[in-house]
């Protein structure tokens, strides 16, 4: 219990902290461009998240960082926990931005950097929101940008994944941008697991070959969902 207090207090303690940064980004941006204040936002939430994460007792393992191309993907990835945010932003070595829920941006503080990284919010009850944030994301990913989408749509509450949806495929197939799928595994056992009281564990998360959708015939392409789902499934109920 002691950890979980002292966990939620430097979480919102930190937050409070990086507000400098947020006013200092904006200065980058203006004097050195937006490479540089890309660089900058991406050190700060990386760095941010991997200290949350300390403090959670996460011990992290990652397998296959090599296999991410060098330009720019979309990452495809099953959903387990709240702390798979962080994990996730804390081990990708490139800046992403990810498609969250809409709720998400009615967080103080926490809404500010996830604007910052190019998160997009979707709206899980309006329709025509959901295509704004889906073509918003597809001009993204064309103009170089990287983006993650957990395409269960909500996080799983029992443990076992949930069948990934199609429309959010079409970020990829849309912009002709790589898939690369990630499994996460461990996440929920550090905190939802356990009734939100954190215990230290082990986090496995592993980068899978990338799927080049622009060699992918028209079949393949209604299939890709499926074809995803099977490749990040065979890993989180695999042995690994």
């Amino acid at each position: 219990m002691l950890r979980t207090i002292w966990f939620f207090f430097k979480l919102f303690a930190g937050l409070v902290a990086l507000e400098p940064k947020l006013r200092k980004s904006e200065k980058i941006r203006k004097n050195e461009g937006e490479e540089a204040y890309t660089a900058y936002v991406t050190d700060v939430v990386q760095n941010w998240c991997r200290k949350r994460l300390k403090e959670a007792g996460a011990e992290i393992e990652v397998h296959g960082l090599e296999k991410i191309p060098d330009r720019n993907v979309l990452f495809v990835c099953n959903h387990l926990s709240n702390l798979d945010f962080a994990v996730l932003l804390a081990e990708i070595k490139r800046p992403f931005g990810f498609v969250a829920k809409i709720e998400l941006k009615k967080v103080p503080m926490i809404s500010k950097w996830m604007e910052k990284i190019n998160c997009l919010f979707m709206d899980r009850s309006d329709m025509k929101q959901q295509l704004q944030v889906i073509l918003e994301g597809i001009k993204m990913l064309k103009e170089g940008k990287n983006l993650l989408i957990f395409p269960e749509g909500t996080r799983s509450r029992d443990g076992k994944m949930l069948e990934f949806k199609a429309g959010s495929f079409k970020l990829a197939i849309k912009s002709k941008v790589p898939i690369v799928p990630l499994t996460i595994k461990g996440t929920a056992d550090i905190l939802e697991n356990n009734g939100n009281i954190l215990h230290p564990g082990k986090v496995q998360l592993y980068v899978h070959d990338p799927i080049y959708t622009e060699n992918l015939e028209k079949e393949q392409l209604g299939s890709l969902h499926t074809t995803v789902e099977k490749i990040v499934a065979g890993t989180y109920y695999g042995n690994n």
